[in-house]
């Protein structure tokens, strides 16, 4: 069943599975880091993610705010297999009806997918041909970060990323392989490399 959060709902939802909290934060932390100036808003949109089964209830037993243990433990979840990633010049990754089983911690909070690597461009940072590379799903990424690229809209490549006023270079991580450089309008970013997954024949 399909849970509809208000805007705000969400927000707190996603900080809360993006952080890695000490100990659960209080509503007074929640409030800081979210600028929040009242607690008693808060306290509601909390009271409609416990309704939503969402966060555990606040009675007494936690200090803090606490996801449910749903939201926590990922180790059995299977996540969605998109095809094969280019790591040398770019390929289509196509979207696939599969999915594979992926370890908490491989993976983070954020929805993520999985991808098979083909091509030896990012060999020197131990990503090889045939792996498996778990990708947080985001459409921004920090220079340095290994991202999956998406080249004019209909080529996907998986490289590490700089961006530079008027220009976005993709760096493989092979000695024998120039860089990428395209203009920030070419380039869009669909996920970060979290996770790497590799099998022996």
């Amino acid at each position: 069943m399909k849970i509809n959060l208000t805007r705000r709902q969400q927000q707190i939802l996603d900080y809360l599975r993006e952080q890695d909290f000490d100990s659960p934060p209080t509503l007074d932390e929640l409030c800081r880091a979210l600028g929040l100036s009242s607690r008693g808003s808060l306290h509601k949109h909390i009271s409609a993610l416990v309704e939503a089964g969402l966060v555990e209830p606040m009675d007494g037993k936690h200090r803090g705010v606490v996801l449910r243990e749903a939201e926590t433990t990922a180790d059995a979840d299977r996540l969605p297999f998109y095809g094969y990633i280019a790591a040398g010049r770019p390929i289509e990754a196509i979207p696939r009806p599969e999915s594979l089983e992926v370890p908490a911690a491989l993976r983070t909070r954020r929805p993520c997918y999985v991808l098979e690597v083909r091509g030896d461009s990012m060999i020197e940072d131990g990503i090889l041909d045939g792996d498996w590379v778990v990708i947080e799903q985001r459409d921004q990424a920090r220079n340095g970060e290994v991202v999956v690229a998406l080249v004019d809209g209909d080529e996907a490549t998986l490289k590490r990323i700089e961006q530079q006023p008027g220009e976005v270079i993709l760096h493989p991580a092979n000695g024998r392989m120039a860089p990428l450089r395209y203009h920030p309008d070419q380039v869009q970013v669909q996920g970060v490399l979290v996770g790497q997954m590799r099998r022996y024949h």
